[in-house]
């Protein structure tokens, strides 16, 4: 027999038969359980992106009759498949059909009221990933008293290609339209709609800033929490329509939006990826770590660079906790062997490319004693393409006038690949989500991952996600304080400052 925990109007939540209930505005949900939490997955927040609808902004989706099942993840977004070096470190989840706009919910108690609520957006170049990974399973969270959702939105050319026509960054409003879609019917699993923070890695970490600065966002979430992803990614419509005359030229079409939407989406996703691969494999390292596909100040979803709108004051009102990997970019140098093939030209072409002033690679080798070539490069393009575009987040709140914004860099090093790839690009990850028993994150983090820094890092993550302060200092322009998170927290003002100020210039 059902026994009612909860009816308020339509936000009604039961128990059957240990199987949860919730009522959203679409129709009626059964869960499961799932580690000891409620999970709700695969809900539709918008409807199916195809026909009529493929390559516009999301539309409501439909009501269903009875109870719909949300015991298993829905379709993910069309996306092209990883090498097996890339998929072996993150492996892709690919869930046919065309209800791709759904998200997850894991929820302590979908019987409760006011409980905090972390929605993730996951990252992945813009062009890969989901919200089904293993990996992002919300439980921890949930069973630390934190309501957390996971995401999808349009990725490649489906979310993010730029016609100039009036619609853009597709895969942004998808992404908003998941938070309204949080706003309305969090309160069904228990979670307050008031206590909202939105989170990202990597591409996901670049959306969290840019929804901060985009006036469609507002009021959507009170808070921010960024891993390795910052604003320098954003494309101007110039730079954006660019990208498109090239994908148009390889498909062999007009750069129109009637055109791409004739192109099957098959075709269009692998000629995107094929557009990315050529762009982060180009002769000129001026182009490594650009993204063809990403944020495009289009002038009206995102009038300027989130910068400049942080500056002005864009998102003051929301509390920020970002940070990096100490050594982020040795994801793509390590595992391909790379590393070792660096030598003094190429290093200096790269150091060059990105317009560091002379004397940077002497300032990076002296203070890295026995450092190679690769050990080098790694310092500097992490400093380039993760600390900095963080650090200018945290200063353009500051310009502002008065933000709360805290900094963190993950410390911890993984024991893979014989120990060579360190804190990089993702290693936060398991130990954030507090999954170190999932098998698919071994290959990135090692076979006996320590539980004391899931411990630290969990920790400080659901501290901030409750109470909106992760325990350590706030950062100001005086200190520059930052945590430095491994086995502990250690709070250090301004690290590695010269490595800082080589990049004075840079936005």
């Amino acid at each position: 027999m059902p026994t009612e925990l909860q009816a308020t109007g339509e936000v009604m939540t039961k128990i059957v038969d240990s199987a949860p209930e919730v009522r959203v505005e679409s129709g009626r949900l059964r869960g499961r359980m799932d580690r000891g939490v409620a999970a709700f997955l695969g809900i539709p927040y918008a409807a199916p992106p195809f026909g009529a609808r493929r390559m516009r902004p999301p539309e409501p989706p439909a009501r269903w009759e009875g109870g719909r099942s949300a015991t298993d993840y829905g379709p993910t977004c069309p996306k092209d498949n990883d090498g097996p070096q890339s998929e072996a470190l993150f492996p892709e989840v690919v869930i046919p059909g065309e209800e791709c706009l759904n998200l997850n919910v894991w929820t302590p108690d979908p019987g409760g009221s006011g409980l905090p609520v972390l929605v993730w957006i996951h990252g992945g170049m813009f062009t890969k990933g989901s919200g089904s990974v293993a990996g992002y399973r919300g439980t921890s969270f949930a069973r630390d008293g934190v309501v957390c959702v996971t995401i999808n939105y349009r990725l490649g050319a489906e979310g993010f290609l730029y016609l100039d026509d009036g619609t853009a960054n597709l895969g942004l409003l998808d992404q908003i339209a998941a938070l309204e879609w949080v706003q309305r019917n969090i309160a069904a699993f228990g979670g307050d709609p008031g206590r909202v923070t939105v989170a990202g890695q990597s591409a996901g970490a670049m959306s969290v800033i840019t929804l901060m600065a985009m006036p469609r966002a507002r009021g959507l979430f009170r808070q921010a929490l960024t891993q390795s992803g910052a604003a320098a990614q954003t494309l101007t419509a110039e730079t954006a329509a660019g990208v498109t005359a090239r994908l148009a030229e390889s498909l062999g079409v007009a750069p129109a939006r009637e055109a791409f939407g004739e192109v099957p989406v098959e075709r269009l996703t692998r000629a995107a990826s094929a557009l990315v691969e050529e762009v982060q494999t180009a002769a000129d390292p001026s182009s490594w770590g650009s993204l063809p596909f990403a944020p495009v100040i289009d002038g009206d979803t995102l009038p300027d660079h989130p910068l400049d709108a942080l500056r002005r004051g864009a998102g003051s009102g929301v509390r920020l906790l970002a940070g990096w990997n100490r050594d982020d970019t040795r994801i793509g140098l390590v595992p391909t062997g790379m590393i070792d093939i660096i030598d003094e030209r190429i290093l200096s072409a790269v150091v060059n490319a990105n317009g560091a002033p002379d004397g940077t690679v002497e300032r990076y080798r002296a203070a890295r004693p026995g450092a190679s070539d690769g050990d080098v490069l790694s310092a500097v393009t992490t400093d380039c393409f993760m600390r900095i575009p963080t650090t200018r987040v945290a200063e353009a709140r500051l310009e502002a006038g008065e933000a709360d914004t805290w900094v963190y860099r993950f410390d911890h090093e993984s024991p893979s690949f014989a120990g060579r790839l360190g804190a990089a690009h993702a290693v936060e990850l398991p130990y954030v989500f507090d999954l170190l028993d999932e098998q698919s994150s071994h290959a990135l983090i090692g076979d006996e991952p320590p539980q004391v820094v899931a411990d630290t890092a969990h920790g400080a993550w659901v501290r901030f996600v409750a109470d909106g302060d992760p325990g350590w200092p706030r950062y100001t322009l005086a200190d520059r304080s930052t945590a430095l998170i491994d086995e502990g927290i250690t709070v250090v003002d301004d690290p590695d400052a010269a490595g800082r100020e080589v990049w004075a210039w840079r936005r």
